[in-house]
């Protein structure tokens, strides 16, 4: 509503300019000859968008409602002063936030990437340089060093890239800008909490356009909870302190339900015949009931011990699969991308010695845009199978509509959507 009304404000300015007898209206300029009588269809009315001005009113408007409220939530004069007096208005942020891409990296791609040789080189030469740091969280807090290094290889490339965006600006811009208001306005207020505290200085709060700082990308709602001083000098500094990066990191899995010794999963061979519809994040069960099943680790090892275990095909029956725990649900409180959460586990395996997967990716598959997912939803929900509301976004109620249309076909029920099913159903 505040940009609606910023709108009319610029409108009316504009109109106040122009020398018009007639009555001026907001969205057409003056008045003009009937286009009925000169033969000719009225031309539709184009809306002025805002100009750079006048969201820099509503910005500083916006700014000056948020600091009364943070005041009232107890947040220090000279914290306002050095953080939301100087906060600016970052269109790029705003862009990026709406931007949505077209086509998603397929599970291959993405970990092609995010478990490079190149990355699995630089994290062992990394884990070698903080191993002290890192062991003593993992002693602290029951999350191997190898896990701690890898998601810092993932966040941050082993803190050489973790953003240079005002967490601040950030955050006042996302509030202002009204798609995810309440989120940012938190988020928000949690930054200035960190800053009231003397965590770190306003000029050095820096992270992502979404607001995510530091080496391991906490959000500030994050950081109060979970943030550690490890290295004893009364602050949490997770942009500059490693011994504070190790502990925070290893602080926040612990707490979401990290399980000290067990493993986070491991690949697998399906025997012959093995139906894929059980690859649901719904089943759990014991390694040893799907031991029983005839599963079993790559080269026949035996699989670790996991006592509420699924099966995950992240790229359909025709890929790879894993065996996956409670620890690898944990990963995905910390981000929730199942690809993400691969890519740790992954990327920590070759960091302890551990072997790449085994399994051959079906590269030949093409992966579905945003454009062919909100059809596929479509579809299904057409036929009886429902997806949810559609919105182009591959998710568990997507998947499980897939797998139920398979198996009414006779289709291997592995939930992966793919063109020729798109076609199918059409």
């Amino acid at each position: 509503m505040r940009q609606l009304r910023l709108r009319a404000v610029t409108f009316r300015a504009l109109a106040s300019i122009v020398a018009c007898a007639a009555t001026v209206s907001i969205l057409g300029g003056c008045a003009a000859p009937n286009p009925a009588s000169a033969g000719l269809a009225p031309p539709p009315a184009t809306p002025l968008e805002p100009t750079s001005a006048s969201i820099d009113e509503g910005f500083a408007a916006w700014l000056a409602d948020f600091r009364a409220r943070a005041l009232s939530e107890g947040i220090r004069e000279t914290t306002l002063r050095s953080s939301l007096d100087r906060a600016r208005h970052l269109p790029e942020v705003v862009e990026r936030d709406r931007s949505q891409p077209e086509f998603t990296r397929t599970p291959w791609a993405y970990l092609d990437s995010a478990v490079s040789p190149q990355r699995v080189s630089r994290g062992l030469e990394k884990l070698g340089q903080v191993r002290p740091d890192a062991e003593a969280a993992s002693s602290r807090y029951g999350v191997p060093p190898e896990i701690l290094v890898a998601i810092w290889g993932m966040e941050s490339n082993y803190g050489s890239n973790y953003g240079s965006t005002p967490t601040v600006d950030a955050l006042a811009t996302l509030g202002f800008d009204g798609r995810r208001a309440d989120w940012a306005r938190r988020e928000l207020l949690a930054a200035l909490r960190i800053l009231d505290q003397g965590d770190i200085e306003p000029e050095r709060m820096v992270g992502s356009w979404a607001g995510a700082m530091g080496q391991t990308q906490f959000l500030p709602s994050n950081f109060l909870a979970y943030a550690v001083d490890a290295d004893g000098d009364r602050r949490r500094d997770i942009w500059g302190s490693l011994p504070d990066v190790m502990a925070s990191t290893a602080n926040f899995l612990a707490r979401s339900g990290w399980k000290p010794g067990e493993a986070w999963g491991v690949e697998v061979m399906l025997p012959a015949g093995f139906d894929p519809g059980r690859a649901d994040p719904a089943l759990r069960q014991a390694a040893a009931q799907w031991a029983g099943e005839g599963v079993q680790g790559v080269d026949s090892q035996p699989l670790p011990s996991l006592g509420d275990a699924e099966l995950l095909l992240p790229a359909g029956a025709r890929g790879p699969a894993f065996l996956v725990g409670n620890n690898f649900r944990t990963l995905l409180r910390y981000n929730n991308s199942t690809s993400y959460a691969l890519a740790v586990g992954l990327l920590s395996q070759r960091l302890a010695g551990g072997a790449e997967v085994r399994a051959a990716w079906p590269r030949d598959l093409a992966p579905l845009g945003r454009s062919q997912v909100l059809a596929l939803q479509t579809l299904l929900n057409q036929r009886g199978f429902d997806s949810g509301m559609p919105d182009g976004l591959l998710g568990p109620a997507t998947r499980d509509a897939v797998r139920r249309y398979q198996r009414s076909r006779g289709l291997p029920p592995d939930g992966y959507p793919t063109e020729p099913l798109l076609q199918q159903l059409r």
